[in-house]
């Protein structure tokens, strides 16, 4: 892997502490900058982390990434409108909900 900005970013991390509204706790972008809800208390904060640094890995890994209208999930396409983000049935999340765990 080429030692490129995004790539930096993806392995070493920015995670910034931000107001992202109710009910959400955290979010992984693309570029892997983890954005976590500067609300939560610090456990929450540090389930939230756990959690989106599994989908930090996820994206890294290639197996999933997403735009304004999909979710793309080890080759398949959802659309963004038919699913409840963040449910715990849905794979990319359900791994993520384990890992928060631990």
């Amino acid at each position: 892997m080429k030692n490129t900005i995004q790539n930096i970013i993806m392995t070493n991390g920015i995670i910034k502490k931000e107001n992202l509204g109710k009910g959400v706790e955290g979010v992984t972008l693309n570029d892997g900058t983890i954005l976590l809800n500067k609300n939560l208390s610090p456990v929450q904060q540090k389930i939230a982390k756990k959690h989106e640094l599994t989908h930090r890995d996820q994206i890294l890994r290639k197996d999933l990434s997403y735009d304004d209208n999909y979710i793309y999930w080890k080759g398949k396409k959802y659309s963004r409108k038919r699913m409840k983000e963040g449910h715990p049935k849905l794979e990319w999340e359900a791994e993520a909900y384990k890992k928060q765990n631990k």
